[in-house]
């Protein structure tokens, strides 16, 4: 049986090489729509390079599920491995970037980060911080976890985390979303309209306050839990 030192091992390797991999297509994509730099407005795509990116995206988050799902022993095991791998991905991709491109230039970078159902862009330093609350969630379910200690993330805890993604989510899509619903036109029903719709935009507002709240949503989850933990952990010893 592998040890949980060498699992990690290999899932830290798992991430980095997804990280590696898509920021290799990033490359490919900058290479023949932003010759000068990534900039916004968003450059149209060809309707098949629209459809391909956008179900390559959904592939990338299926396959970080299925590595959760085969290699956790429970519910809460599985989620925390999921949202791990996805730390480790998405954190490698911009350091990979950095060393391919140089960019971005820093934290404050704007970047766009999903397609799906419209643009998600925000500062690097947003998803970057949501890497390590999600590690630090990891390290915590599979520590107590693996020390026999009989602890699973409980409802409170499963509410405050998705309502906190929520709101992070909403941080990012919230300028596009606002821009949709003041289009004048009605909005294409096919994702090559609608990506070139949003496209054409150039976001101009985060917002943090929203973005900081989901955050703090997140990290209270992750509180809850590892107080519950600690004191299960004590009345064991006891």
């Amino acid at each position: 049986m592998i040890s949980l030192r060498r699992k990690f091992l290999w899932l830290t390797a798992y991430g980095i090489a997804m990280g590696f991999l898509e920021s290799a297509v990033v490359v490919y994509l900058r290479k023949l729509y932003y010759p000068a730099g990534f900039h916004f407005p968003l450059v149209p795509m060809e309707p098949s390079i629209a459809g391909v990116e956008v179900f390559r995206e959904a592939a990338t988050v299926i396959m970080l599920l299925s590595i959760g799902i085969l290699t956790g022993k429970n519910t809460s095991q599985k989620f925390a491995i999921f949202i791990f791998c996805f730390a480790v991905w998405d954190i490698f991709y911009y350091i990979f970037l950095k060393l391919l491109l140089g960019w971005p230039q820093s934290l404050l970078t704007w970047d766009i980060l999903f397609l799906i159902p419209v643009p998600w862009v925000g500062p690097v330093l947003c998803p970057c911080l949501l890497s390590l609350t999600m590690a630090a969630l990891t390290a915590a379910v599979i520590s107590y976890q693996e020390k026999g200690i009989n602890v699973h993330l409980k409802l409170k805890e499963w509410v405050l985390m998705i309502m906190g993604c929520l709101l992070t989510i909403l941080s990012f899509i919230e300028d596009y979303l606002k821009y949709g619903m003041n289009f004048t036109n009605p909005l294409p029903e096919n994702v090559y309209g609608l990506l070139t719709v949003f496209g054409a935009y150039v976001p101009s507002i985060f917002n943090w306050y929203i973005f900081i709240a989901g955050e703090t949503l997140i990290i209270a989850g992750i509180i809850s839990f590892v107080k519950r933990a600690k004191n299960l952990s004590k009345e064991k010893r006891s």
